[in-house]
């Protein structure tokens, strides 16, 4: 399985000390701190390797965007993390449906729901 330079997801609310827990618990980060308007950063660790982490609150249509600037995440894929976020922080998660490529349509999503149903929807405009 490819594992992507990066992962980003976004998530439908961001609790931040359930963010922190998880965060923790995933990748021996420390507690979010605000890095700016609407944004707050950390930095995991995994296998010796550090994990910048960054997240802004309503980045996109009501969701906050959670980014992990790095290929060293316990994440292969954008889904393997919403997967992992959905259940962990009980909120509906959506990611790229895959590796974009030109020609891609830009607004095809793909939606974890906290009880674990997943399906593609066309975001924005896909409704709730």
């Amino acid at each position: 399985m490819q594992r992507y330079p990066d992962i980003e997801i976004y998530l439908a609310q961001a609790p931040i000390e359930a963010l922190d827990a998880w965060l923790a618990a995933s990748l021996d980060a420390p507690p979010l701190s605000r890095a700016g308007k609407r944004q707050w950063r950390t930095t995991g660790h995994l296998d010796g390797k550090k994990v910048p982490v960054l997240l802004v609150e309503q980045a996109a249509d009501g969701f906050a965007s959670l980014w992990f600037d790095s290929d060293a995440t316990p994440w292969p894929r954008d889904a393997d993390c919403a997967r992992s976020a959905a259940s962990a922080l009980d909120v509906e998660v959506r990611c790229s449906l895959g590796g974009w490529q030109p020609g891609d349509d830009p607004d095809r999503f793909w939606r974890v729901q906290p009880d674990g149903q997943e399906d593609a929807i066309t975001w924005p405009d896909s409704g709730k």
